[in-house]
């Protein structure tokens, strides 16, 4: 199945917070959109991994998407380097998305900058021909996404683009409230995290509404590029 958008997270519910948005638009319309998830979020003092993997199979239905995967990979330790590179260039080359986006490019937790830079290395490195990698004993050809975006998450920065989430903010909201282990519910027995406060659920509306304010919509998504996105008048940036 190729896609035209592929999402990767450090953490199940890491997208969610951040793009999802823009991704339940875009499926709306018809594109194929895929989510990746890094690791299992093992190491989150709520829950467990099998229950964040439910939650994310349940968002996953919310948002609409084709196809969701998980490497796996050992939260809180994962490296950028071959190995880990070299996982994520076959889910690229498996998929074949026109756009990556991925992890915020510095956050407060260690893994949102460590994914983000994994990410970006490995879309490059899945463009080179001469790095050979099978899927099913088969030899996969060589893909680069057009373009890599990183979204926003725990930071606030100044975005690059920002993108008109009208009418899906409660699509976004309904995926987040699928990890019903991680955000504010009254009613939980589990340890508070700075996630699982009603402050930090009531954020995801007024980021999602101040960045529409800017551009006046009622609510956006905002991103940063690694490259110029390009156009071929200047009207249609209106």
């Amino acid at each position: 199945m190729k896609l035209d958008i592929l999402a990767v997270g450090s953490h199940p519910d890491d997208i969610e917070l951040s793009c999802a948005g823009v991704l339940a638009k875009e499926a709306s319309r018809g594109k194929k959109i895929g989510i990746l998830d890094l690791t299992r979020g093992e190491l989150g003092t709520r829950g467990t991994p099998e229950i964040r993997d439910q939650e994310a199979a349940d968002a996953a239905k919310v948002l609409g998407v084709a196809v969701r995967e998980n490497l796996a990979f050992a939260d809180g330790f994962f490296t950028n380097d071959k190995v880990h590179q070299l996982k994520i260039v076959e889910i690229i080359r498996k998929y074949q998305p026109e756009i990556v986006i991925c992890n915020a490019i510095r956050d407060r937790h260690p893994d949102h900058a460590r994914g983000s830079e994994l990410t970006s290395v490995s879309c490059f490195l899945s463009g080179l021909r001469k790095i050979e990698t099978q899927l099913e004993g088969q030899q996969q050809e060589a893909w680069r996404p057009k373009q890599v975006y990183h979204y926003i998450q725990w930071q606030d920065m100044d975005p690059d683009i920002v993108i008109d989430i009208s009418g899906f903010m409660e699509t976004k909201i309904d995926s987040v409230k699928a990890y019903k282990s991680q955000f504010f519910d009254p009613e939980s027995n589990e340890p508070s995290t700075p996630i699982s406060s009603n402050n930090f659920f009531e954020s995801i509306r007024y980021r999602a509404a101040n960045l529409g304010r800017l551009i006046g919509t009622d609510h956006a998504e905002g991103f940063m590029v690694e490259r110029y996105p390009a156009v071929d008048s200047i009207f249609d940036l209106i």
